[in-house]
């Protein structure tokens, strides 16, 4: 029996990640999609000619579901996914989960007094490189590592007409909670929980009402480092990731297919990045593990047929969300700040 489910949003999320995955995963239907835009309604419909487009969260909610996916803006993350779990929805969350981590325990605990799944789309746990950095580290190819470096840089020098660039606080706008949310996210999956947390927030474009050059430098509770970038304001760009260990490190450049892969509607699985093990006296070219965002809805529909974990499980969320409000409290006073 194929699972139902209804998605909210049809912007980038939407549209590049959720529609085709869930289109693409065994065992699940894209049973409607939600959006105001008529031009997003356009485009859902040429691409999903068979599937519903009702107007309303409301609509939606009173169809015949198995699973509600929100892939709105950041703003509507809480209401939504409270609607949901009242209406006994299993719910899929895009990032950041909420604008606040007390937000996120409020979703939290009206999921577990319904006895609701609740899983945050995490995708880029599934990246080609971070899977690769994990096999590594898992193996002791690297030894024992002492720093996680991690970059999404861009350049975009223009503002954009964008919710993503909006400053008022409900929005949860700004590079921090956009990328900063994958950063995080990544850097605690490999080293666990955080002690300490500086950052450094910028505005660097004319008229930008968000930050949009970020710095954040965590100490794991275990001694690693992460030294965390995000940027729209970088002309020239560091290496994805850079991994520091007693014996050897890892590096790669450039960002994992995928993204583009789905954007353009083509196959994106078993899509690959490179990457350099250096090693003493010899440098290694190595092809990373494929990339595999689809595993994300491969283990959600093993969770909700057969109860098993959800894909990402949603206290790991809270927790980066207390990094991330760690950071923005470590940027406006300069001072490092203890969890």
């Amino acid at each position: 029996m194929l699972l139902r489910t209804g998605l909210l949003g049809y912007g980038i999320a939407g549209r590049v990640f959720h529609a085709p995955l869930i289109a693409a995963t065994p065992g699940m239907e894209l049973s409607a999609v939600v959006t105001t835009d008529p031009a997003r309604r356009a485009q859902a419909q040429a691409a999903f000619p068979d599937v519903p487009l009702p107007h309303t969260a409301e609509e939606l909610f009173a169809l015949d579901l198995d699973l509600v996916v929100i892939a709105t803006p950041n703003r509507t993350h809480v209401p939504l996914a409270l609607s949901a779990i009242e209406a006994g929805l299993p719910v899929v969350v895009d990032k950041p989960f909420a604008p606040t981590s007390a937000d996120a325990r409020r979703v939290l605990q009206a999921a577990r007094y319904r006895d609701v799944p609740v899983t945050v789309f995490q995708n880029r746990r599934w990246d080609s490189d971070f899977r690769t950095i994990r096999s590594l580290v898992a193996d002791g190819a690297l030894g024992a590592v002492t720093r996680f470096e991690s970059r999404f840089e861009r350049w975009v020098p223009d503002v954009w007409d964008n919710w993503r660039e909006l400053g008022a606080p409900e929005e949860a706008g700004g590079l921090l909670y956009d990328l900063g949310a994958h950063l995080v996210d990544q850097a605690m999956e490999l080293f666990g929980p955080v002690a300490t947390v500086y950052a450094e927030l910028d505005r660097r474009r004319p008229g930008v009402e968000v930050d949009d050059d970020v710095f954040v430098a965590l100490t794991h509770m275990n001694g690693v480092r992460s030294h965390l970038w995000a940027s729209a304001a970088a002309p020239h760009h560091g290496p994805r990731f850079r991994v520091l260990g007693s014996a050897g490190a890892y590096v790669s450049d450039g960002l994992d297919r995928q993204e583009d892969a789905l954007a353009a509607g083509k196959p994106f699985d078993d899509l690959s990045t490179s990457g350099r093990l250096v090693l003493p006296g010899a440098t290694e070219e190595i092809v990373g593990l494929p990339g595999a965002y689809s595993e994300f809805y491969r283990l959600l529909v093993a969770a909700l047929r057969d109860g098993g974990p959800v894909p990402v499980e949603p206290e790991s969320a809270v927790w980066a969300l207390e990094v991330i409000e760690a950071a923005f409290t470590s940027a406006r006073t300069g001072q490092v700040v203890s969890l």
